[in-house]
């Protein structure tokens, strides 16, 4: 029976971004998705690479930070490697941050924190009476990178199982001897689970991830070019593409499995960006959709290894999954699944 020397359990952006990585060390891998590799998470996301210190819990923003500047070589290997373009676009953030951050944040103040008027660096925001910050960031179409990284993969020679959901992690004598899901078995003496939102519904350990719904919608701009930074405020955020379409999200909902869109929900949506810019109001309508995030109790993803050797955990990447694809050289100990009590599955 054929084997690998690493299967990893999700075809998300992390498994993807894994399998590239360990083929480079001349490993055999094998990933393991439930679905479509690249269709959950990954695909319902927005693709800001936000690495704002008042947005995200202190003891992520030195791994994130770390990620967010080699994300240009990162996203040039997969190009070269896949011959696509992600729409990696670095024209920065316009950030209103909730009113509590300006005042209670040290080098927050009321006043405007832009290199311009925010008139002239976004005409197309509406009169906004508030404080504005301007951050350095960039953005990707994370569609366009997961089929990116998943053609790269195959091309490295990774090998891909779909349709088919892992049900467990497979032991022997205490150790990993590969993983067996729906419709067969396949043999490994390494596992890694990055399988995102289910991840913890795999024996031999409950890992404390859940899914956080996402309510989120796209549509194609008046002008191609009405928008050119992303647009982050407390009730909506807006990311541009390159060819005109304008993303406008997204909820946190405490939901279950449950990936189904509401109406009201994408109408209130829409009408916190045509708040921002008014000229969303002639924007025509392209999709909504639901995507379920991996989340976790403290909002900090669980890296490493678990007490049974050669299996591992990269989930739980909650909001910052796409950010978090590219590997920084950084200490995860702070990561590690032992900060939680961990049942046995």
């Amino acid at each position: 029976m054929k084997s690998w020397d690493v299967i990893l359990v999700g075809g998300g952006i992390i498994g993807l971004s894994l399998a590239i990585a360990l083929r480079k060390r001349g490993l055999r891998v094998l990933v393991v998705e439930r679905g479509e590799p690249g269709r959950e998470a990954s695909h319902a996301a927005a693709g800001m690479l936000a690495d704002c210190a008042i947005e995200m819990p202190s003891a992520l923003q030195p791994l994130a930070t770390a990620s967010a500047r080699m994300y240009p070589e990162y996203v040039h290997e997969l190009e070269d490697e896949s011959g696509m373009q992600v729409d990696l676009r670095s024209e920065g953030t316009i950030l209103f941050p909730p009113s509590e951050h300006v005042h209670e944040r040290p080098g927050f103040s009321a006043k405007s924190l832009l290199p311009a008027p925010l008139a002239e660096l976004e005409p197309a925001l509406a009169d906004v009476n508030r404080p504005a910050i301007y951050l350095k960031e960039r953005s990707v179409d994370p569609r366009a990178l997961v089929e990116a990284a998943h053609k790269a993969a195959k091309h490295r020679g990774v090998d891909f199982s779909s349709g088919d959901p892992v049900t467990s992690v497979d032991l022997a004598g205490g150790r990993v001897v590969g993983v067996t899901a729906a419709k067969t078995s396949f043999l490994s003496a390494i596992v890694v689970n990055c399988a995102g939102a289910w991840s913890g519904q795999l024996p031999p350990y409950r890992f404390p991830t859940r899914p956080v719904k996402g309510q989120m919608l796209s549509v194609a701009a008046p002008l191609r070019t009405l928008l050119g930074h992303v647009v982050r405020a407390p009730e909506v955020y807006l990311v541009p593409r390159s060819n005109g379409r304008i993303l406008i999200g997204s909820t946190l909902e405490e939901a279950g499995y449950d990936k189904r869109t509401d109406a009201e929900t994408i109408r209130k949506l829409q009408q916190a960006a045509v708040g921002l810019i008014p000229e969303l109001a002639r924007a025509r309508m392209l999709e909504a959709w639901a995507g379920l995030r991996p989340g976790t109790p403290d909002d900090l993803p669980i890296l490493g290894a678990t007490p049974t050797p050669d299996y591992y955990v990269a989930a739980g990447h909650f909001r910052d999954g796409i950010l978090l694809a590219s590997k920084p050289d950084y200490e995860i100990a702070p990561f590690s699944f032992a900060r939680f009590a961990i049942q046995a599955a």
